[in-house]
């Protein structure tokens, strides 16, 4: 992590660095001052999460030559020049090649704080984007699609890695929208079946009476309208993997032949007495409790025990708010590409909002709004009027149990911002240190976890 303060302050005169140092003291913001722009400069990374104040007249490199300096390490740190009264020209001229604003000789102390944290809250956004990014990217070793770093995504992830190459059957349970498909592929994915077929079948729109044919095929003449043989999905799914999406939806009459063809992995076509042997993977997945619906007689109970070798279970969205911010900017860029449209990403204030909400709709609905983030642009509404007036997912939670969620998400947000540094994460939220310890403490949060 990057221990440099989060302002560096250039300036030749010893007065005015001492008390443009005091101001930002009082004012809770971590400074170092220096006297020529070539001791600055060294301190200047591209993971310095702080801002640069330089005068312009400087002896030696100038200010406007330590914000070229500066942008070619990396033109997203924000520059503030201070201006006499004959260099405003100048400092106009430089904002229009990349400075952040500049602040004309003499000026309050209000005025630099103002302008300090504005550019602060800026470059903020700007690492947490590029942390998203790079989380994004190095999210590989079950691909991409398994996102999100709270406890429950990384138990999943785990599962999945020790799970995936074994062959056994596996039944996924999750509200709609949570993500059973992406999972079931990367189970395959990760597989020695990955070079062949992953075969999907929505057993609930698939026809009861078109169902047995869906699945085990037929030959000519089986039935009225067979004209030619049929391969069904199960011998499509040789040596892959067929996933049963909405398995308790399955007509009892299949449940039967599907039992059969689980146990004996062999199929017969319809219209044929031949059996044919196979080797697939059965992927099912439900969003309805199968050992409920078993006690219930609307699910044959030995299938769900043969089917429930192993089962994964995906957390709804409320209950993983932290990845909330990581799965928004995913979604981000790959709307960004699928509709050739550009869309910064938002301020914290419209993270927040995303964070309280209980998507009803899970990963989907989150997918489907960033969409039309990038779609809407500027016309996009942040009030999100339309989804705060759907009623929330779940049993309702009391106003004391809904502030204490959002406050542990805005200490989970400042912690990831400043990367684990407790002193950060204190000036971020206002608090003073025994107080972010108690709440971190009361919330079960690691600062390590975040960590780069």
């Amino acid at each position: 992590m990057n221990s440099s303060p989060s302002i560096l302050f250039v300036d030749d005169e010893q007065h005015i660095r001492a008390a443009n140092q005091q101001t930002l003291d009082l004012a809770g913001l971590t400074s170092q001052t220096f006297e020529r722009a070539e001791t600055a400069l060294p301190m200047i990374t591209r993971d310095w999460p702080g801002v640069l104040i330089t005068d312009i007249r400087l002896p030696g490199m100038d200010g406007l030559e330590l914000l070229a300096q500066t942008h070619a390490i990396d033109p997203d740190i924000p520059v503030i020049l201070i201006t006499g009264h004959g260099d405003v020209s100048t400092a106009v001229k430089a904002m229009r090649g990349g400075a952040y604003d500049f602040i004309e000789k003499p000026y309050p102390a209000e005025r630099l704080i103002d302008t300090v944290q504005r550019a602060l809250d800026k470059r903020a956004l700007v690492m947490e984007n590029r942390n998203l990014r790079v989380e994004l990217m190095a999210n590989t070793a079950l691909g991409p699609r398994i996102i999100g770093r709270s406890p429950e995504m990384c138990q999943l992830r785990a599962t999945i890695a020790r799970i995936a190459d074994t062959g056994a059957d596996v039944l996924i349970f999750g509200e709609t929208g949570t993500g059973k498909e992406l999972v079931a592929r990367s189970l395959h994915e990760h597989s020695r079946r990955r070079d062949c077929n992953f075969v999907a079948v929505n057993c609930g729109a698939v026809p009861e009476t078109m169902i047995e044919s869906e699945l085990f095929g037929h030959e000519a003449g089986a039935f009225t309208g067979a004209k030619s043989k049929r391969i069904g999905k199960f011998e499509h799914a040789h040596r892959g993997t067929l996933f049963l999406d909405e398995i308790e939806s399955m007509p009892a009459s299949a449940q039967v032949q599907l039992l059969r063809v689980v146990q004996e992995r062999a199929i017969e076509r319809l219209g044929s007495n031949q059996l044919i042997p196979l080797d697939f993977r059965v992927v099912a997945a439900t969003k309805v409790d199968l050992r409920e619906a078993a006690n219930q007689g609307s699910f044959r109970e030995d299938l769900y025990y043969r089917l429930n070798v192993v089962t994964l279970h995906i957390p709804p969205l409320r209950n993983r708010r932290d990845d909330i911010p990581l799965l928004f900017h995913h979604f981000l860029l790959v709307a960004q590409d699928r509709f050739q449209r550009d869309a910064p990403f938002p301020a914290q204030s419209e993270v927040s909002r995303l964070i309280g909400y209980d998507w009803p709709g899970n990963v989907r609905e989150l997918r489907n709004l960033t969409e039309r983030y990038v779609l809407l642009g500027e016309q996009f509404d942040w009030s999100l009027a339309d989804l705060l007036a759907t009623p929330m997912a779940g049993a309702p939670r009391t106003l004391p149990e809904q502030i204490e969620n959002f406050e542990k998400s805005l200490i989970v947000q400042a912690l990831a911002f400043s990367k684990g540094c407790i002193k950060d994460t204190m000036t971020t939220l206002g608090i003073p240190r025994k107080t972010l310890y108690d709440k971190m403490q009361k919330y079960q949060l690691d600062k390590d976890d975040y960590k780069a």
